[in-house]
């Protein structure tokens, strides 16, 4: 049952029944009942104006719906859109409501930020109610309002928006109104942002009319995805969820667009993602890279590069959408949180990590790059020969893992492996890109010293398996990306047997994984299965040809998806209600390279398009090359 009322009749809902509308400069979550309950102005990373998803009813919301408890019959994307559609049945009728944010409005007279919705009634008059309410940031500012005819206009001194209503309705700032919704007559609301510029109002049926073109524009990026992919509607969805959460202005991949939203319900585990961190928008590439879309792979190197310039060579853990250091972490006292889960957190304090594993994923990415044709600029060669020059200089120390445990550091195995990847990465890319021969034999010697370190204390032979970290007999389900590296043949008994020991040990029930054991993080509470970690044993399995069991876990993941067939950060065992922020692009990252991985060991006898770079012991070696082990097998000139 779903319902609006002048206070906070309806409930919170479940953060799995959230839909997210976006315009890749910010997003606004909207639950079942019609309720947006959060958007941040004008950028992932603002402050909201619909803040009531963490904040409670004082910090805003704007709800368009039903006016009595009338049930979802349908609620849906249009396919290849980023627009949503929810429809009740009521007393004699239906009313749909379609809401969605203009995404491209370069060269137009439209606001940076343009949120649209339509209530249509079908089968007799409806009877619907509008509650507009927004309050400002940390301290839920209510605004100073304007009548500017049938335009709302609420303001804040720099930022202001501006609310228009086809057919002109008296609308007063946090009231509810009713109003009656006739079949061939839907009323449109169109909300128009200003932040530091001028407020453009924009007439709701125009609004409307530039929503429709905006809709085309998506389906025909959507038609450039594979249609060969299994379960393609999820890979469709996804990478569009990817696409909606990459900040346009500058190319960033916000991890969330949220802050704050519980790993474990009532608890402290509550942190915010509104940021972008190289390794998770690596992880995008790869997808993005797989599904043709090679323009957004550019813009990421492109920002990574101008975002990281102050700290090369050391590599960033997490930046902020215009490439800064981000402001220290802090809470919101009076904040309740989702579902009384507190504290309420701005920032994020694993920015001061170090973390070792996100040079892989850097390298990897700009690998792939490579691999699919593409030169890399020169001073995009130059900032990543700097990343393999730091990995070379510090991998041997310890760090924070790509978990962020905050806490001792600790000579973690799966950070060591990307160590290693990111200098087999670097030689790589060496093969078609000029650099000093010294250069080259110290990647060459780190990278063995690196794999002699991880196969002798990393491993344990007990166990069967690699560990979380040296001296560990606990399991991480990061080291999964083992059978993705080509450290050790993937069909080795070591590689086996540690996918099928972190399946067992991490198990969370069906097709679920723990990342690390329960309770193993120096936090209090406890957390949901790790979403994307399901993802990489589906990637494990497959490259280790057990294709018939990678498909079944992949089936049975998709069913765990949101009604919409989106994902946050974890999942409750128990429950399977979604846990975390939301949505999580790292798991939609990790989702879309699941369905690649398994459509390529499906459709591919041979080994698939791994590459290692050896050290070429052959005597036909030509002198001064690079030899990549690839399937088929080939030689690439060292400049």
């Amino acid at each position: 049952m779903s319902t609006l009322g002048p206070d906070d009749e309806w409930g919170q809902p479940a953060i799995e029944d959230y839909g997210l509308i976006g315009d890749t400069r910010t997003a606004a979550l909207v639950g079942p009942h019609g309720s947006l309950d959060w958007m941040c102005v004008p950028r992932f990373d603002s402050q909201p104006v619909f803040g009531r998803l963490i904040g409670g009813p004082d910090a805003g919301t704007f709800a368009m719906g039903p006016a009595g408890p009338w049930p979802v019959i349908e609620r849906r994307y249009r396919p290849g859109t980023a627009t949503i559609e929810t429809t009740w049945a009521g007393d004699g009728g239906q009313l749909t409501l379609t809401e969605a944010m203009i995404a491209e409005v370069t060269g137009t007279l439209l606001p940076s930020t343009l949120l649209v919705r339509r209530l249509e009634a079908t089968g007799g008059p409806m009877a619907a109610v509008v509650r507009f309410d927004p309050r400002l940031g940390d301290q839920r500012q209510p605004p100073r309002v304007e009548h500017r005819g049938s335009v709302v206009v609420c303001s804040w001194g720099a930022t202001a928006l501006a609310l228009g209503c086809d057919p002109a309705t008296a609308l007063t700032m946090g009231q509810t109104t009713t109003v009656t919704v006739t079949p061939g007559r839907p009323l449109t609301l169109a909300l128009a942002v200003a932040d530091r510029g001028p407020l453009i109002y924009v007439h709701p049926g125009r609004a409307w009319t530039v929503l429709q073109a905006d809709q085309q524009r998506w389906r025909s990026w959507s038609e450039a995805i594979d249609p060969n992919l299994p379960h393609h509607d999820m890979a469709q969805r996804s990478l569009l969820t990817l696409r909606l959460l990459t900040y346009s202005p500058s190319g960033a991949p916000v991890a969330a667009p949220t802050t704050s939203l519980p790993e474990d319900l009532g608890g402290t585990r509550n942190w915010d993602y509104r940021f972008a961190w190289p390794r998770d928008a690596s992880i995008g590439v790869g997808a993005f890279l797989g599904s043709g879309q090679v323009g957004e792979a550019r813009r990421f190197l492109s920002w990574l590069l101008h975002a990281s310039r102050l700290e090369r060579p050391r590599l960033p853990v997490l930046l902020t959408l215009h490439g800064r250091h981000p402001r220290p972490e802090r809470e919101l006292a009076d904040w309740p949180g989702y579902a009384d889960s507190r504290p309420v957190r701005v920032s994020n304090g694993a920015a001061n990590q170090h973390q070792l594993d996100g040079y892989g994923w850097v390298l990897d990415a700009a690998w792939l790059l490579v691999s699919a044709g593409h030169h890399l600029y020169p001073e995009t060669w130059r900032a990543m020969r700097g990343f393999a020059d730091e990995v070379a200089r510090r991998w041997n120390q310890p760090d924070a893992g790509i978990w962020e445990v905050r806490g001792p550091g600790a000579h973690h195995v799966h950070s060591k492996l990307m160590a290693w990847l990111a200098l087999d990465r670097a030689l790589l890319i060496a093969a078609t890109h000029r650099i000093p021969a010294r250069q080259s034999h110290r990647w060459r010697t780190q990278r063995a010293a690196i794999a002699a370190d991880v196969t002798t204390r990393g491993y344990n032979a007990e166990l069967g398996s690699y560990t979380r970290a040296y001296a560990s007999t606990d399991l991480d389900a990061a080291v999964l990306v083992l059978p993705l590296l080509d450290l050790e043949p993937s069909d080795s008994p070591r590689v086996r047997g540690t996918i099928d020991a972190i399946a067992h040990r991490l198990s969370a029930g069906g097709p679920l994984l723990y990342r690390y054991p329960p309770g193993q993080d120096h936090l209090p509470g406890g957390e949901g299965a790790f979403l994307p970690c399901s993802f990489w044993l589906v990637q494990a399995l497959a490259a280790t040809g057990r294709t018939t069991e990678a498909s079944d876990l992949l089936d049975e993941l998709v069913g765990l998806a949101s009604p919409l067939g989106l994902y946050a950060e974890e999942l409750d065992p128990a429950t399977h209600h979604h846990l975390g922020n939301y949505r999580q692009a790292l798991t939609h990252a990790a989702l879309v390279q699941a369905l690649m991985s398994l459509h390529h060991a499906e459709t591919h006898a041979a080994p698939g398009p791994r590459a290692t770079a050896l050290d070429c012991p052959s005597p036909d070696t030509p002198k001064g090359a690079t030899c990549i082990e690839t399937w088929p097998p080939r030689w690439f000139e060292a400049g």
